[in-house]
């Protein structure tokens, strides 16, 4: 067996909005919930597990997700619409923009617990040979 992720916390100040914030925004659903946790499925069987944690024991993270084209517009479309915070960098000097890094496009915004989420199109270095 080839070692895959499976699954990663992800910290938040409210489970279910953090899990609903995400899901609803990329079009996905809840998968699961149990104990402390609230699960969203990746379309490659990832799950991010949502957990409840006090304020001061959440750092700050980056979650990048590689996504069609047609997932970003339907995402960023959503964003528009609910006003997001958005930048084309993760310095967040380029508000309101989105880039084309690599021949795609990414935008990064923040989470309610305060994680910086990015979505691009094609992955760092662009696609290899054979997938271009």
């Amino acid at each position: 067996m080839s070692v895959e992720l499976n699954h990663t916390i992800v910290h938040a100040r409210n489970n279910r909005e953090s899990a609903e914030f995400f899901a609803e925004l990329l079009g996905l659903e809840i998968s699961g919930e149990w104990g402390p946790f609230v699960a969203v499925e990746l379309s490659n069987g990832v799950t991010l597990d949502f957990a409840t944690t006090p304020e001061e024991h959440i750092a700050s993270q980056h979650y990048a997700f590689l996504v069609s084209e047609e997932e970003f517009d339907a995402a960023y479309e959503r964003i528009g619409r609910r006003g997001i915070e958005h930048y084309a960098d993760p310095y967040r000097r380029q508000p309101g923009a989105i880039n084309h890094n690599d021949g795609g496009r990414g935008v990064y915004f923040m989470d309610p617990a305060g994680h910086a989420m990015e979505l691009i199109t094609v992955p760092y270095g662009g696609w290899p040979a054979a997938k271009a």
